[in-house]
């Protein structure tokens, strides 16, 4: 399965849970924001939280670094037109921002046609409102004023996208009347020999692995070791430092280089199956 059909995928999975309800209103507690690292304050202060539930179903796609982590719908744009993956055209699996320059809110896209596009988004309702209750489905006009745009993921298996202007480029395929994810490229596949990616809650889990020598090993080849001593099988800090350090070799910063592996990252570091 692609990176794209697995955002996809767990973004739907989340289709109708909702924050909590006190005192005879809904709240904007929910339980995204304390799983995104530097995002519990969402939660915490009652904020809007579409940009983090978007933040979050990356994170469990491990394609954390493919999308903004941020609680601004505005800063999400930025972020994109900072790589130069924005656009007015839907993206499958790619992030779409409304109201006055994107700010209003956010969500994922799931298909697209001609007049319409399809989107999984939270803080939101049966109305499509971008201060809802929980996480709907829901079809939007795609030539209404409300939309503003659509952010581009640099997903390794390529993107499906409506936008003419990246027609012919290398790993796009181009639909500009209609798309779903069964359009989406099978192309993310790892090679039999090297090891699939476990998940980026499986390392959060310290676990105890021939899989996290394997790693090690690769990212001292790479040039990017923290360690002092090994690397061994037991997912340690200097594991985690080491990993940051590839991070940053693959271009990212920030909270995109916190150590904790993507799925982007690890297929390019190539580990060997064990």
């Amino acid at each position: 399965m692609s990176i794209a059909q697995d955002v996809i995928r767990i973004a739907k999975a989340e289709e109708g849970y909702q924050e909590s309800w006190s005192n005879g209103h809904w709240t904007n507690h929910e339980k995204y924001a304390a799983q995104v690292p530097g995002m519990a304050w969402v939660s915490d202060d009652e904020e809007p939280w579409c940009g983090v539930f978007t933040s979050w179903v990356a994170m469990q796609a491990g394609a954390s670094s493919l999308y903004p982590r941020t609680a601004s719908c505005a800063e999400g744009v930025d972020w994109f037109r900072a790589r130069g993956r924005f656009s007015q055209y839907p993206v499958i699996g790619g992030q779409i921002f409304f109201g006055p320059g994107g700010g209003t809110h956010t969500g994922l896209v799931i298909s697209y046609t001609d007049s319409t596009v399809t989107t999984v988004s939270g803080n939101t309702n049966m109305n499509g409102s971008a201060e809802g209750d929980g996480v709907y489905v829901k079809t939007y006009q795609r030539k209404s004023s409300y939309v503003y745009g659509y952010g581009i993921p640099d997903f390794p298996e390529g993107v499906v996208v409506a936008d003419p202007a990246w027609k012919g480029r290398k790993g796009v395929v181009y639909f500009g009347h209609e798309a779903s994810p069964s359009d989406i490229p099978r192309g993310s596949s790892t090679p039999s020999v090297y090891a699939a990616f476990p998940g980026s809650a499986w390392f959060q889990s310290a676990p105890r692995s021939a899989l996290i020598e394997a790693m090690g090993k690769r990212l001292v080849a790479e040039g990017c070791s923290a360690y002092s001593e090994g690397p061994g099988p037991q997912w340690t800090d200097a594991d985690r430092q080491s990993y940051a350090k590839w991070q940053r070799k693959r271009g990212f910063s920030g909270t995109d280089a916190d150590g904790w592996p993507g799925r982007a990252t690890w297929d390019a570091l190539k580990v060997p199956a064990v």
